[in-house]
């Protein structure tokens, strides 16, 4: 494969979208990376966004199990609920495309809900924070979600410095 839509850089922290020449910062996996499921981490390699969720939810739109909980992000609620891993606005699901690798038993992405998600805008870019997904602040996710669709390539890699696939 090559041309992907959306470049991942976990050594950067940054996403990038060449056509549009955007680059967003975001937050990946605390526990590092890597494929295995319930490790927490950021999978690699080739993917797809296989699903676009919440296209007509408000910003700031709680989600759990990928469905609106009715409630809207507030620092309020996040006291009420401390540690409730914030999934909000909109959801890119990735599929991992690589069998043995990122797809299928014991490592598949898909199966271990990683996505491409908003944060609440207090928490920081650009370290590694997440339970293994891809965190945004909702402003770029919104901008990322309108300029992408379902289907499209996104690569995941350690270190795009050292890649040289493109």
């Amino acid at each position: 494969m090559k041309n992907p839509t959306v470049l991942i850089d976990l050594a950067t922290q940054t996403l990038h979208v060449p056509k549009y020449n955007k680059t967003f910062k975001i937050s990946s996996g605390l526990n590092g990376i890597g494929e295995a499921e319930n490790s927490g981490k950021t999978p690699r390699g080739w993917h797809c966004i296989e699903q676009k969720i919440g296209q007509d939810t408000p910003v700031n739109t709680v989600f759990i199990g990928r469905q609106p909980t009715g409630e809207i992000y507030s620092e309020q609620l996040e006291l009420q609920y401390p540690n409730r891993d914030w999934i909000l606005t909109r959801i890119m699901w990735l599929k991992g495309l690589e069998q043995g690798f990122n797809a299928g038993e014991g490592c598949d992405t898909y199966q271990r809900y990683i996505y491409i998600h908003g944060t609440p805008n207090n928490q920081p870019m650009g370290v590694a924070q997440s339970h293994g997904c891809i965190r945004m602040h909702n402003q770029d996710l919104l901008e990322l979600f309108d300029i992408i669709n379902e289907k499209e390539t996104v690569y995941i890699a350690e270190n795009l410095a050292k890649k040289a696939i493109f």
